[in-house]
């Protein structure tokens, strides 16, 4: 079992079609491809984030306080067998810099654990650290598999900085059933048609030189959670619902 830690700034744009296909060139000047993006192709990222009842997770988070924190399970591939290999992740943002927290479990190993508290058995003393603060978040949160968000990912390193890092997300599908990893992707877009979802990490400034790429292409900062929106989503889905129940 593997752990990875990760402290960054992120910031979100979202883009058109016209403004993706002009940006990509461009950063081929600068930065060169994830070594995960191979001949060009992106990648797939599959998501169950967990969460109370009573959305409170959620509910907290998209109310910007100065502390909140996520957990979701993630492969990067759709496992088909028990041993595959899954990541559980604690995402924390503090005042704006996001820590990610992360360890690698089978996925039989991650369902043990999150659905009835058997914790993998682990003699490294960082991966007990990380299964530390995970079992501390589900002691003191009720939390059950909420919602599942796949998405397609180019991203991008600068060629002289690997801490700033660009990704691309597109593809956006969530659900509310059928919550488990090997059930495969499907569900509602949630992005509009031909959009782009940009994320800039970083652990500094960002480069003059991009700055000034958003500027000429008109790409403004913006504010978007996935899991955030989709709560929205659905409760306003669910507002629409409860009104034609009682016209009709």
């Amino acid at each position: 079992m593997a752990i990875k830690s990760f402290q960054r700034y992120e910031k979100k744009f979202m883009l058109t079609e016209a403004q993706y296909n002009l940006l990509i060139p461009i950063l081929s000047k600068y930065m060169n491809p994830d070594k995960f993006c191979k001949h060009g192709k992106n990648y797939s990222i599959y998501n169950i984030y967990y969460d109370t009842k009573d959305s409170h997770i959620i509910r907290h988070s998209i109310n910007k306080p100065y502390y909140k924190e996520k957990l979701r399970l993630r492969s990067y591939t759709i496992p088909s067998n028990p041993t595959d290999i899954v990541f559980l992740e604690l995402k924390k943002k503090i005042n704006g810099i996001v820590n990610k927290r992360r360890a690698t479990l089978t996925l039989e190993e991650a369902y043990n654990f999150l659905d009835h508290g058997i914790r993998p058995k682990t003699n490294d003393y960082i991966n007990n650290q990380v299964l530390n603060e995970i079992e501390y978040h589900l002691e003191n949160n009720s939390v059950y598999p909420t919602v599942y968000i796949s998405y397609s990912r180019k991203a991008f390193f600068a060629k002289d900085d690997n801490d700033f890092r660009i990704t691309f997300d597109s593809d956006i599908l969530t659900r509310r059933d059928n919550l488990k990893l090997e059930l495969g992707s499907f569900g509602n877009n949630l992005l509009k048609q031909n959009h782009y979802l940009m994320e800039v990490k970083i652990l500094g400034a960002i480069p003059v030189w991009f700055t000034k790429v958003l500027s000429d292409l008109e790409i403004y900062n913006t504010h978007f959670s996935k899991y955030g929106n989709e709560y929205m989503n659905y409760c306003l889905s669910k507002i629409y619902d409860n009104r034609r129940k009682n016209i009709c």
